[in-house]
């Protein structure tokens, strides 16, 4: 709790970068707490590289420098493209972010953010499941945490910069009603190992049925037998792309004319693979700008950024 105080003061500007800070002494008869409370504090501190000290000046400020926990899921393109556009977006030397995966792994989860307690400013996270609010996030200062991408839970009064997974989703694709009913047949890949919210799939048949178009799902990454011609293909997964393309390739099927390609979230390459792919997503860089501008304001934000569909030559 000290060191977040003296910390949150640098931040703010009580004090600035030379100036020097109370004593030992003064710190314990301020704030009620042992002299060697107030020592582990500055050293701390110290190990930061936020203050130093000399013996003929005592303890000063030597950075103001914010730090920022970025917890994202998995490293995928537009996970870079989101780190980017925030990073570019706060713009100074005055802030420090660090990116770390969890990987879906619950146990990581829990150890990264009790190891990160007290040593961010900022807690920019996204959550371990799209269903449920997780426990271990209410250890952190509710004003300093940020959550992004998944929010199909109660948020109470947490900030959050979310996508619709559901509704959004079957708007999208009813967006493309004229480029579908091309093909006789709309097929979901949805591997059994995607952490991908499983909501989808109920909004995909959903559409499918109000558009008696013949669906299928398949719940595992696709081979060249599931790839024919006269359907149109929906990719959650960059991979799953991947297979899909290097099937076409393989039996000289034409995208967007014999198989057609719709792949979840946009990334720049997508624009040239085969002309270009036809996508849905939210915008990440617009993201980034958010969340920095969170950081920057220190504005609560309560927002679902639009899904947008991108229609290319694969559909």
């Amino acid at each position: 709790m000290l060191i977040d105080s003296i910390h949150e003061k640098i931040i703010d500007g009580v004090w600035g970068i030379g100036d020097n800070l109370p004593s030992i002494n003064e710190m314990s008869k301020t704030w009620g707490v042992s002299r060697d409370t107030v020592f582990k504090a500055y050293t701390e501190l110290k190990q930061r590289n936020l203050i130093d000290s000399t013996s003929t000046k005592g303890y000063f400020i030597k950075e103001k420098l914010c730090n920022v926990l970025l917890l994202l899921d998995t490293y995928t393109p537009f996970k870079e493209t989101l780190f980017r556009s925030f990073t570019e977006n706060l713009s100074t030397n005055d802030y420090k972010a660090d990116i770390l995966f969890h990987q879906y792994n619950e146990h990581l989860f829990r150890s990264i953010i009790q190891d990160s307690i007290g040593r961010y400013n900022y807690y920019l996270i996204m959550n371990f499941s799209n269903e449920r609010f997780s426990e271990e996030l209410y250890t952190l200062p509710a004003d300093k945490l940020l959550l992004l991408d998944f929010g199909n839970f109660n948020k109470g009064n947490f900030s959050y910069i979310c996508q619709d997974f559901n509704q959004a989703f079957y708007n999208c694709l009813a967006e493309a009603d004229a480029r579908f009913s091309y093909y006789r047949k709309l097929i979901l890949f949805f591997p059994k190992e995607l952490m991908h919210p499983a909501s989808a799939i109920d909004y995909f048949v959903r559409y499918c049925t109000d558009r008696k178009f013949s669906y299928e799902v398949i719940n595992r990454t696709p081979a060249d037998k599931d790839i024919q011609t006269g359907c149109a293909y929906i990719c959650l997964k960059q991979q799953d792309l991947v297979s899909v393309v290097r099937t076409c390739n393989r039996y000289n099927y034409q995208v967007g004319k014999d198989v057609g390609i719709l792949v979840y979230n946009d990334t720049p390459v997508l624009e040239i693979i085969k002309k270009g792919i036809s996508s849905i997503s939210v915008d990440f860089v617009e993201m980034g700008r958010k969340a920095a501008e969170f950081i920057k304001s220190r504005q609560k934000i309560q927002e679902f950024l639009p899904t947008r569909l991108i229609l290319r030559n694969s559909l």
